[in-house]
């Protein structure tokens, strides 16, 4: 195992641990990800039988440029960051929990009672540091045998683990998202058990490791493991409310929770970002509160689009998601995302066009990846005929932006204009008479340009019994 501890930090932190005569090893995720050849992670935990702090400092002092020390005393913990590498020291620690807290109690403790607290056999492997035992790989649950086949398991019994510390239940899902790994039947059996214990979880920390698993290759996998393990319930019940089917005289709608994560994988495909991921989440989550039977048409959500943006920022501020432009971002896609569709009609308005360019303005790519994501028919030529429909509708949007420059656009005529104009104060009229310059642009009824535009005022103003001072 010694090819895993190449980087030269690794000499420099075992040469300190043997002059203080502290047994150490690296531990967890970075033995891990270097066994299974996942990129070569920047943060790196080392476990020590003695004082991690005290090692910290040391190890800090030899190393070039003389980091800082960073130390956390209340846990026992401190952090060193050189150049791109953070490396976190803490002294080998033996655990135990009240039923109330994942706090446990902490006590000073040996290599095996550190493993013994971990979530996972795969986060329990530990190398050795040091100089006489280098390398030396101390795997007392089979952590080797479970990266091999695949598998998610706690070292100790899964009930306990998870009771403990409910997060874990989380972690257990994202891992299993993230490597593609199987949760074994004893531990999805005690995540079901458990999930009501997620309640003692701040909302943080649960979305946190919702958010790496929305951002890992395949996330579909991981909704669907809060689903069936119920966890998802506990956190997150508008997107549970999408699950499921109603058939009323033969006429069944589709399963929206199912729909929505194939629209979420086939974004997957195309972008990384995480809030064009929560728009695709978020896309039909009005659907329940909108759904209708109606004779003659059958299933309808009619404005679940509307509906839909309304109920982002609640989403958002109760999962404790950032209230600022990504939500505004995620709120915008929503209430577009059917927009696009409608211009690939043969017979469309410029004025159509124009009103999406300047609605979307510099989100409008995110909004056709999202737009095309939503294509999720079981009919190959259907597919293919909705995605050329779109490519006619991109060509649309980019001759009339190219024409009239309307994405991103400022009317040329401001408030602050209209006002001095008329010599007037901060009222609903300026508003109103801004609108509909903006609207005459948009329906075409005047060029895109200030003289035309201050004209044009200067005729509405009159309406509004205004003049020019």
């Amino acid at each position: 195992m010694k090819q895993h501890l190449q980087h030269k930090i690794f000499e420099c932190i075992s040469e300190c641990a043997d002059e203080l005569g502290f047994e150490t090893y690296v531990i967890g995720g970075y033995v891990r990800d270097v066994i299974l050849q996942r990129k070569e992670p920047k943060d790196i935990d080392i476990v020590c039988v003695g004082s991690g702090i005290e090692l910290a400092k040391k190890v800090a002092q030899k190393l070039h440029g003389k980091p800082r020390v960073q130390v956390f005393k209340n846990f026992g913990t401190a952090m060193v960051l050189h150049r791109d590498i953070e490396l976190e020291f803490v002294g080998a620690r033996k655990e135990s929990y009240r039923k109330e807290s994942r706090k446990p109690s902490v006590e000073n403790g040996t290599l095996e009672d550190d493993q013994n607290r971990r979530d996972f056999t795969i986060n329990t492997l530990a190398l050795c540091l040091n100089k006489k035992r280098f390398g030396e790989l101390i795997d007392p649950f089979g952590g080797i045998n479970d990266l091999e086949k695949g598998i998610i398991k706690t070292p100790l019994e899964p009930n306990i683990t998870y009771s403990d510390d409910p997060l874990r239940m989380m972690r257990a899902i994202r891992f299993a998202t993230q490597l593609d790994f199987t949760i074994e039947q004893k531990s999805m059996d005690a995540l079901k058990q458990n999930a009501k214990r997620l309640s003692i979880i701040s909302q943080e920390r649960i979305i946190d490791e919702l958010n790496k698993i929305i951002l890992s290759k395949t996330p579909s996998k991981g909704f669907k493991l809060l689903f069936n393990t119920q966890l998802l319930h506990e956190f997150f019940p508008e997107f549970v409310a999408l699950h499921g089917v109603d058939v009323i005289n033969g006429k069944k709608h589709k399963d929206n929770f199912y729909h929505t994560l194939e629209v979420l994988e086939n974004l997957a495909e195309h972008s990384t970002d995480l809030w064009l991921r929560w728009a695709a989440l978020l896309h039909d989550i009005a659907k329940p509160p909108t759904k209708r039977f109606e004779k003659g048409h059958g299933w309808t959500f009619h404005g679940h689009e509307f509906i839909g943006s309304k109920m982002v920022p609640k989403i958002f501020k109760r999962l404790k998601l950032p209230l600022n432009d990504k939500m505004k971002l995620v709120q915008k896609l929503v209430l577009l995302h059917l927009r696009p569709i409608v211009l690939s009609k043969d017979i469309v308005s410029d004025s159509a066009i124009r009103r999406l360019l300047f609605d979307a303005g510099e989100d409008l790519e995110s909004l056709m990846l999202l737009c095309e994501a939503d294509i999720t028919s079981k009919n190959e030529q259907k597919v293919k005929r909705f995605l050329n429909n779109f490519k006619v509708v991109r060509q649309k949007l980019k001759d009339i932006e190219e024409r009239d420059q309307i994405r991103n656009w400022q009317p040329p005529i401001t408030g602050e204009l209209i006002m001095q104009t008329f010599d007037i104060k901060p009222s609903k009229v300026v508003g109103d008479l801004k609108n509909l310059i903006r609207e005459a642009i948009l329906d075409g009824l005047i060029p895109n340009e200030y003289n035309e535009a201050h004209k044009f005022m200067l005729e509405k103003a009159k309406d509004f019994g205004l003049e020019k001072q």
